[in-house]
């Protein structure tokens, strides 16, 4: 029975691939920004749709920013998309919340979505080719 190495299949240690990761990493982070709004007495009757945004945000800027490491190998440019894609995203949240909350959400978004470009270019699982040798 041949052994198995660490990078393997078999091996038992499976990788997500980058835009699952992305999903997973986003997600989260996501969920704890939303959840870091009880910290402000002020949010307290918007509270619903500030977890749902802050939610919805980090899924998008996750799964796009996987999808990005997936194309490009570059920690430089995963870790710049996403910062990118977050960013993007929380100007659409700043536009419904108002320019008061401006650097409160952009902030947030921004170290988002850098935590999400080196989490997907340093842990994903990278892309398969479809061409294999025979």
């Amino acid at each position: 029975m041949p052994s198995t190495t660490p990078t393997e299949p078999g091996a038992g240690g499976r990788k997500l691939s980058k835009p699952m990761l992305g999903l997973a990493v986003g997600g989260s982070l996501g969920l704890l920004d939303g959840l870091s709004g009880f910290f402000e007495p002020s949010l307290a009757t918007v509270m619903g749709s500030v977890i749902t945004f802050s939610l919805l945000k980090g899924l998008l800027a996750g799964i796009a920013t996987g999808y990005v490491s997936q194309r490009v190998h570059s920690m430089l440019v995963g870790i710049l998309a996403g910062v990118a894609i977050a960013a993007a995203l929380s100007l659409l949240v700043i536009l419904h919340a108002g320019m008061a909350l401006f650097w409160d959400i952009l902030l947030p978004g921004m170290l988002l979505g850098a935590i999400v470009g080196f989490a997907t270019q340093r842990f994903g699982r990278p892309a398969e080719s479809g061409i294999t040798a025979k």
